[in-house]
């Protein structure tokens, strides 16, 4: 009875561990407690504790095998540091860890505080959204479910859940195509980036924790996605120089990996409103090019493929914009203002200026007149236009014998619904009598990457060959353009 009175506080470690209305299995359920669930001990009888639940506000009884004491006293903080450290990167320990990393920044002084406790916290925080992010998982989440009766997978993530909420642990839900994703919303990070002992790689984790791409909400508008790209330039760049040299190679490569993304998009951005783009495209591309190949880890390779499409798909923003076309009898394109953020392409040659082009098409998107290539013939013209941040088309006009007509080719040829990024993008015209076009594209489709260099027929756009690398292509040995050699991402 002497060593309950002295202990005051436990942290719950098994899922569903019931709240007792008395010290005896047949007793009735009051709760169904989680890990990480910090209950104050008001008594000890039998093998069980007596607690208060300051969160659901009631008294019960609980097996001691189930829950573990802790102290908050400043001495005893660097044993809660020590059981977090063991604790915080064992999947499924999260929201346990979570309530000791909660009891240690109670305990420890503001003087002594190890800025590692923080970083523990965002790094579980994420690991627990990217566990509950799927659609039964966060729908439970949402309707206010805490555990049910079969205590099942779902029931135990949103238990979970709800036990970190109560530390100020927040998550985001954003809902993109049709499903949900949570994201934790970074205030542990935010305090270890102000922290005046935090070493830099705990703000290069930081960092990468707080500029993620798959957690900007897409019902931003598009001055506010602007304003929030602009804020992740800035955040990758605030680390200074000596922190940068500091920090080992394999995270200046997840660094720059970062950067190059959102630099990508802020192009993309800076191009839809008017501006001039060309400095940010060509940071997104120095970013990319800047990776040391040999320190990437087999886990950053696929972010290593999620940069090269968003810098692919924004790389025509680093080639200088090309001024207004002089008429004459080879088409070529100019654009002119549509409705409200609309960009009208028209297709004009000698005998047919602005006023009755040959062809009109409006875009919501950025169309880069860099890009567009018009064949021997004349009677074909290709342009990349960029309707998304990571998304960007290749339209073909083509002359038929009822006029010019324009077709649309997406980064992905299959199940294009289920791809989220990609471009594809025009690498030469081949002149047989048969007339084709090579292209390049790349995608990511339900979490798969694909790669593909294609010969099309210009005509149907049917494809005739293709391959997972041009070398094995002879239209691409010989038919491709040098400047694409020389600019495309795709031959990385």
């Amino acid at each position: 009875m002497i060593a309950a009175a002295a202990l005051s506080l436990a942290l719950v470690t098994q899922d569903a561990a019931p709240l007792r209305a008395a010290a005896n299995d047949n007793a009735p359920t009051q709760a169904q407690l989680w890990p990480g669930d910090a209950l104050e001990v008001r008594g000890e009888r039998l093998g069980w504790l007596q607690v208060w639940d300051h969160r659901r506000e009631r008294p019960g009884y609980i097996r001691a095998t189930q829950v573990r004491p802790i102290s908050t006293d400043a001495a005893r903080a660097q044993e809660l540091l020590s059981v977090l450290r063991f604790v915080r990167d064992t999947p499924g320990t999260e929201s346990l860890g979570i309530g000791y990393a909660a009891a240690y920044l109670r305990a420890v002084p503001a003087a002594q505080l190890n800025p590692e406790a923080l970083e523990a916290v965002g790094q579980m925080a994420e690991r627990l959204a990217q566990r509950a992010s799927s659609r039964n998982a966060v729908a439970l989440a949402q309707a206010g479910v805490t555990a049910a009766p079969t205590g099942g997978v779902d029931a135990r993530l949103s238990g979970h859940l709800d036990g970190v909420r109560a530390y100020g642990v927040n998550f985001q839900s954003i809902e993109q195509d049709g499903s949900v994703r949570l994201c934790y919303d970074g205030e542990a990070y935010q305090r270890l980036l102000a922290h005046p002992q935090a070493t830099p790689e705990h703000k290069g984790r930081a960092l990468l924790g707080l500029t993620r791409h798959d957690c900007v909400a897409p019902t931003l508008t598009l001055s506010e996605r602007e304003g929030h790209t602009q804020r992740r330039a800035a955040l990758l760049d605030s680390l200074n120089a000596s922190e940068w040299t500091a920090l080992p190679e394999q995270m200046r490569n997840q660094l720059r990996l970062r950067r190059a993304g959102v630099w990508a998009e802020l192009a993309h951005s800076q191009a839809r409103r008017g501006q001039a783009a060309q400095p940010a495209g060509q940071r997104a591309v120095h970013e990319l090019a800047a990776i040391l190949k040999t320190e990437l880890s087999e886990d950053d390779q696929a972010a290593y493929k999620e940069a090269a499409i968003r810098v692919g798909a924004s790389r025509w923003a680093a080639e200088a914009a090309v001024t207004a076309p002089t008429l004459s009898a080879r088409p070529s394109l100019m654009t002119q203002a549509g409705e409200p953020g609309q960009t009208c392409v028209l297709l004009v040659d000698a005998q047919h200026g602005p006023q009755a082009p040959l062809l009109k098409r409006c875009t919501w998107g950025v169309p880069w007149l860099a890009s567009a290539k018009v064949n021997v013939r004349g009677d074909a013209v290709a342009l990349a236009v960029q309707p998304l941040p990571a998304w960007r088309e290749l339209w073909l006009m083509k002359k038929t014998d009822s006029g010019w007509v324009v077709e649309v080719l997406p980064p992905a040829s299959g199940n294009v619904l289920g791809s989220d990024i990609g471009y594809v993008e025009f690498a030469g015209w081949v002149p047989e009598a048969e007339p084709k076009l090579l292209l390049a594209r790349e995608s990511r489709t339900e979490g798969r990457f694909t790669r593909r260099f294609e010969v099309a027929l210009q005509d149907t756009l049917n494809i005739d060959k293709q391959a997972s690398t041009p070398e094995l292509l002879s239209g691409f040995k010989r038919w491709a353009e040098p400047a694409w050699r020389k600019q495309t991402v795709a031959l990385r």
